[in-house]
């Protein structure tokens, strides 16, 4: 890896009569300064190999490798010329630019597209190597390690080209014995005939009447008395806004701003500031769209995606007592927003769905034995209750393997997908199993959100119970039939509902 860098740095009064002392401050950073992290018996570092001086400022080329990093370097000169400058002569840097900057790198393989990222002039390869030449940055923004994030993305973006189409490592872990299906229909397109759902008022939204609502309902409950409460697990209420900084602390923002709902505040709620608005619509009946782009703000919000994370931002920077864990919480009172777009499909995959998201914080060694607790809980649940076909897999998630998640800690970490089967899809061998359930322990989340404990390293971990997928699960393979379900399951439904009768 190597770095080469030029940039001007400004200072705040002429310096022809100090250039002698900036050279030897220069001279005196070659030596020590600039070779800081480097590590011992290794040479290496940054150096400034060429310098101009001007009236007011000094132009600086540096040369530097991993161990000091030009941009590094620059603020650390700035730093010392600051101080040094300051001190002795009354003027310090105003302004520091970077005239240009070339970081040339090693890559896994050369990529069959393009590749293009912000703030970058130009960027080529040749086999593994790459030449990265970085447009104008702010101090500002070398300070906030842009150029780190640039390398890194830069590779990742490499990396997706060359492990494109292996998509999600999936490994079964254990498959429950072949069950006698009710039916082969799909349970969405029944229902809706049945006038038990009815497609809501935007896209990949469900109405659930009577009837359906409580079939969700019942798996709510059945979630929480035969899962969360067993395990010792306790409700927590949030809220379904969602700001921009938590969404880059769990990795969501940079990972599906595509499926992401965003959310838009009224600029004002003074009357008058809408009346014009108000008047378009009264004549019109219809909503002016260029009124509203100019009554709300750009979106800093967005609706919550997975409950998960406003769950580690309550616990931001906090320091949890050892007698507290494991930590076990769960909420049920938000919606999750995702825009599925064309991958709609019944209730079962839509843009608002109802889950339960328990959300647990401990000890590696805790969240493994959680984990068994958690897998025989469902298994109960789905074997004793719910009577289902189904298998458990581990999986490596395509994301994962760009993180450079090891397999050795994929073996107890990472996550398990349940998955059942649905007969109106095909044969079980060759058909798409519904991923109903999953099951995750990861220790990210305890690092990106600084969430302590008195004396142990913490790892988190989440189980999104799916209120659509479980019904979708259950139906398919059961029937809608009352008279065909588990004994168990109808004795937690109980009557059913009235429900109404449309002419």
């Amino acid at each position: 890896m190597r770095f080469e860098l030029v940039c001007s740095m400004t200072f705040s009064g002429p310096i022809s009569q100090h250039l002698e002392d900036i050279s030897k401050i220069l001279a005196e950073a070659d030596e020590d300064l600039l070779k800081r992290g480097v590590p011992k018996g290794v040479e290496g570092g940054a150096s400034v190999v060429d310098v101009s001086y001007g009236e007011d400022e000094i132009e600086l080329k540096i040369v530097s490798d991993r161990y000091v990093r030009a941009h590094d370097a620059v603020l650390r000169l700035k730093k010392k010329l600051s101080q040094e400058m300051g001190r002795k002569h009354h003027v310090g840097i105003r302004v520091v630019e970077i005239v240009s900057y070339e970081v040339t790198f090693n890559i896994a393989s050369e990529p069959e597209e393009p590749i293009k990222i912000p703030f970058a002039e130009g960027i080529s390869f040749d086999g593994d190597m790459c030449r990265l030449k970085i447009g104008k940055l702010t101090q500002e923004q070398l300070g906030k390690n842009y150029v780190d994030r640039m390398i890194k993305r830069i590779k990742e973006k490499v990396d997706a080209q060359f492990y494109k189409g292996k998509g999600e490592q999936w490994n079964l872990l254990w498959r429950s014995e072949e069950k006698e299906m009710n039916w082969e229909k799909d349970p969405t397109l029944e229902m809706e005939k049945r006038g038990w759902i009815a497609k809501g008022p935007t896209k990949g939204k469900w109405f659930y009447r009577p009837k359906a609502a409580k079939i969700l309902r019942i798996m709510e409950r059945i979630a929480i008395e035969e899962v969360m409460d067993p395990l010792g697990f306790e409700e927590v209420i949030e809220s379904m806004m969602v700001p921009f900084d938590t969404w880059i602390d769990t990795g969501h923002m940079a990972g599906v701003p595509n499926e992401m709902y965003y959310v838009s505040e009224p600029i004002t709620r003074d009357p008058k500031e809408w009346e014009e608005f108000v008047d378009h619509i009264k004549i019109s009946k219809e909503v002016p769209m260029e009124l509203l782009r100019k009554l709300v703000s750009e979106p800093k919000s967005g609706i919550c995606y997975a409950q998960c994370p406003v769950v580690y931002w309550s616990l931001k920077n906090q320091t949890i007592a050892d007698e507290s864990l494991p930590l076990l919480l769960y909420d049920r009172t938000v919606p999750s927003a995702r825009y599925e777009s064309g991958g709609r499909h019944g209730i079962e995959r839509v843009d608002e769905f109802h889950r339960i998201e328990p959300v647990y914080i401990g000890t590696k060694e805790q969240l493994l034995d959680l984990k068994e607790k958690m897998i025989e809980r469902y298994r109960y649940v789905f074997e004793e209750i719910l009577e289902l076909e189904w298998r458990m897999a581990k999986v490596d998630p395509f994301y994962l393997q760009q993180a450079g998640s090891s397999e050795d800690e994929q073996d107890e970490e990472g996550t398990i997908d349940f998955e059942a089967y649905l007969p109106y899809r095909g044969d079980r061998e060759e058909s798409e199993w519904l991923e109903f359930q999953n099951l995750s322990i990861f220790k990210k989340y305890t690092e990106s959100f600084n969430i302590k404990s008195q004396t142990k390293e913490l790892y988190s971990g989440c189980s999104g119970i799916g209120l659509e997928r479980w019904a979708s699960a259950f139906l398919a393979q059961k029937g809608i039939e009352p008279e065909y379900w588990p004994k168990r399951f109808k004795k937690y439904y109980g009557e059913s509902p009235k429900g109404l009768k449309l002419l």
